[in-house]
């Protein structure tokens, strides 16, 4: 008998982001100046006040095991937060804290899915999507969001790809990679597509706090009865709060499917880090000021970074109104040729920023769209400007 590795595992790809991301960071320890536009992850320390209440769970003792699922000032700090920001009736009884963002969305594809159910990914999608879905057993059903229809989808297409084996949507709002935001009449009509079919909706609004132009997130839970018993609302602390190392994310879910995942998790990694929920606790109930700071900066970059690209040639783009990235379209570059060889793309155009301009992007064919690519503004104006000035470079050299 001849020992063989698990064929789901073999089948899961790497992260293209965290590839990009070690590759600057290679030649930035060489000594090389890069321009990193990969990383999803803010720039800014974790606000003092936060990072105080660590250090004082700490210096208590607050270092051992906690229940499963959380512990309940933050469920009860989470409840609270679902109902001010989200309008949403959570109890902390319906709450499942994680270890992070893609731990909650494991738990939820876990306790949801038989092998063979299928779940509707709308595209462009977060990369990890179809590989948790797969991991949890289930089968990614793609449907494409066009640039025209601002990169989102609607019922009718979702109604389309139905069948008997649908179980779930993945609904990303604000989304990564686009920057795009569902409105709530196109959320309602994705709502009553799901009432319809009878279909749960994982919503995925880790991004929610970081909105712009007067933009209102809307929550899919919060419209009536029927689509807040089909939703498993899905969020954390990493983005908005600047905490991405510290791993906290959760759901709010029906009891039924709260305890599913709480007995999942407990037997794959026993509790959340105590230490960073007490920190999230301070997160959500403390001085919001570091956050709307935050919130204030990422908005003059995201104005800065949309506005450059719309002056320079063979690129496009719409402007985000969420999350801190820039979709950026190279169908135009793409028929192009660099030093004599037709481009081809946008895994190319990232192969030659990185390799002679020193930048970093992320090429989104592991996002469903291989002719665009992802910039992410989660970095400082001169580093933005530095990198930008040298993508007009490498379009200058364009023929």
């Amino acid at each position: 008998m001849s020992l063989t590795l698990s064929e789901k595992a073999l089948a899961v790809k790497p992260s293209s982001t965290l590839a990009i991301t070690a590759k600057a960071k290679e030649l930035k320890e060489k000594g090389i100046d890069v321009v990193g536009f990969g990383a999803g992850e803010p720039d800014f320390n974790t606000p003092e006040n936060i990072c105080e209440a660590a250090i004082k769970a700490i210096n208590e003792g607050f270092t051992k095991y906690t229940p499963a699922s959380g512990i309940n000032e933050l469920k009860q700090a989470i409840s609270d937060k679902f109902k001010k920001f989200n309008n949403i009736d959570y109890k902390p009884s319906q709450i499942v804290i994680s270890n992070g963002g893609k731990h909650s969305l494991t738990n939820v594809f876990e306790a949801i899915l038989n092998p063979g159910d299928e779940v509707i990914i709308p595209a462009p999608y977060w990369l990890s999507y179809p590989e948790i879905v797969k991991l949890a057993g289930g089968v990614p059903v793609f449907v494409r969001g066009e640039k025209e229809q601002g990169y989102k989808i609607d019922a009718a297409q979702l109604q389309a790809v139905t069948t008997e084996k649908t179980k779930a949507i993945i609904l990303n709002t604000p989304s990564n990679p686009t920057g795009m935001i569902y409105s709530e009449s196109e959320l309602k009509e994705i709502a009553d597509y799901a009432i319809k079919n009878d279909v749960y909706v994982v919503a995925d609004e880790m991004y929610e706090y970081l909105v712009y132009n007067g933009e209102k997130h809307v929550s899919i839970a919060s419209f009536n009865e029927e689509i807040y018993k089909r939703t498993i609302t899905v969020s954390g602390l990493a983005k908005s709060y600047s905490m991405t190392g510290w791993r906290i994310g959760y759901t709010g879910s029906s009891e039924e499917i709260a305890k599913l995942m709480s007995s999942i998790q407990s037997h794959q990694t026993s509790n959340p880090n105590s230490i960073a929920q007490k920190a999230a606790v301070e997160a959500l109930t403390g001085d919001q000021s570091a956050v709307n700071m935050m919130l204030g900066e990422f908005d003059k970059r995201r104005k800065y970074m949309y506005d450059r690209f719309l002056e320079m040639p063979y690129v496009s783009v719409i402007e985000p109104l969420g999350a801190f990235y820039v979709f950026v379209d190279l169908s135009q570059l793409l028929d192009k040729t660099y030093k004599d060889e037709k481009i081809g793309s946008a895994a190319r155009v990232a192969s030659i920023l990185i390799n002679d301009y020193n930048v970093a992007v992320v090429p989104c064919a592991d996002f469903g769209f291989d002719d665009h690519i992802r910039l992410s503004y989660a970095i400082s104006v001169e580093q933005i400007d530095k990198g930008l000035t040298r993508i007009e470079k490498f379009l200058g050299d364009i023929k």
